[in-house]
């Protein structure tokens, strides 16, 4: 197999691996732990309708910044436009559950500021959601992904918590390409990122320590978010989510149902949490290492699973050329009707979290 046919594979793990992991944590998002497991005894099968699962703005997010690759060769100063341009028209499909300060972001671009001033002080998770898929198309480039993935967060981010975390997640996406799961990985893991770098944050490098240090001990995600005081669930803060899902990482790199079900049981931002761990995984196991009825059970249109597939192949191609090229087109009407749908069945989930289990 050549080298351009592995990347795709990469490509299309990491791709389906988040769509799947926003997919199962999307149920659950905002839950308390305890509620949600009563709410959801068992996450063998999909949540949201009638036995079906959607995803969110996470995997939107993924597919914008693939085909922003594609279109701009990697180039930063074209990639920021053409990231801008797709995130203006993301917003008029009407999502739903934006982040707030995505939201605001992207009003700010349809006013005029220009996409190197429209980001907001900001430390949410948002940039990270765009970071696997970055860190995968260019992880034979770490400097160019760190550099993208900056111009990425700023669109919408500009605490540098936000750089930092996203970047951090990219950095795994990476590792996950090289594929080195030996004894002792993850201190390698570490030092590998803290050389690659381009920016360096205390508090980051403190709580990654403390990450692996608690995976030495052999604690859950729960004990784990425990010991940082955080109880209810995994926060939206970048700060938060970042080690939580680092933490699962290093405990199942290659198993992906079961990194999923811990992270999603760590309860509060499961599908953004979901979603990055699941991107991370995906570029590891592939698309055969992620449940086959998991998968078969996704209800997306236009951009269904089968169109994330069609996306590897140009990004993969557009990542050995170096050049820019046409992104996959999307049926853009056809996603307002979806997001009216989707809309719909978050506003149901609405009501049946006002009636019990409560605790």
């Amino acid at each position: 197999m050549n080298n351009r046919n592995v990347n795709e594979s990469r490509l299309a793990g990491c791709l389906l691996g988040q769509a799947v992991g926003d997919a199962v944590g999307l149920p659950c998002e905002r839950l308390s732990r305890a509620r949600q497991r009563r709410m959801f005894p068992d996450l063998d099968r999909l949540h949201f309708f009638l036995g079906r699962g959607m995803c969110s703005d996470d995997t939107e997010h993924m597919c914008l910044t693939a085909q922003a690759v594609i279109a701009s060769g990697g180039d930063e100063a074209r990639f920021t436009k053409e990231l801008a341009k797709r995130l203006r028209w993301w917003l008029i499909g009407l999502p739903a559950g934006t982040g707030m300060a995505t939201l605001k972001a992207c009003v700010r671009l349809w006013m005029g500021i220009s996409p190197e001033s429209s980001g907001v002080f900001s430390a949410g998770n948002g940039p990270a959601m765009r970071a696997p898929i970055l860190g995968v198309a260019l992880a034979d480039d770490l400097r160019q992904m760190q550099k993208l993935m900056d111009r990425s967060t700023l669109l919408t981010h500009t605490d540098p918590k936000a750089q930092h975390g996203a970047v951090l997640a990219g950095f795994a996406a990476a590792w996950s390409v090289k594929g080195d799961f030996n004894v002792g990985w993850p201190g390698r893991f570490r030092e590998f990122y803290r050389a690659q770098r381009i920016a360096a944050d205390a508090e980051l490098d403190a709580l990654l320590s403390k990450v692996l240090a608690s995976v030495a001990r052999g604690e859950s995600a729960d004990q784990f978010m425990d010991s940082q005081g955080i109880t209810y669930g995994v926060t939206g803060y970048m700060y938060h989510t970042i080690p939580a899902v680092l933490h699962v990482w290093f405990r199942h790199p290659l198993d992906y149902r079961r990194a999923i079900e811990e992270m999603v049981r760590a309860g509060g931002d499961a599908d953004t949490t979901g979603a990055i761990l699941g991107g991370i995984i995906g570029a590891s196991v592939g698309k055969e290492g992620i449940p086959a009825e998991w998968r078969s059970s996704i209800w997306e249109w236009p951009r269904s699973l089968a169109w994330m597939e069609q996306l590897a192949k140009p990004l993969a191609e557009s990542r050995q050329t170096k050049r820019a090229d046409a992104a996959v087109p999307c049926f853009w009407p056809g996603l307002i009707l979806r997001n009216v749908f989707f809309a719909l069945v978050v506003v149901f989930h609405g009501f049946r979290r006002m009636l019990p289990p409560y605790i």
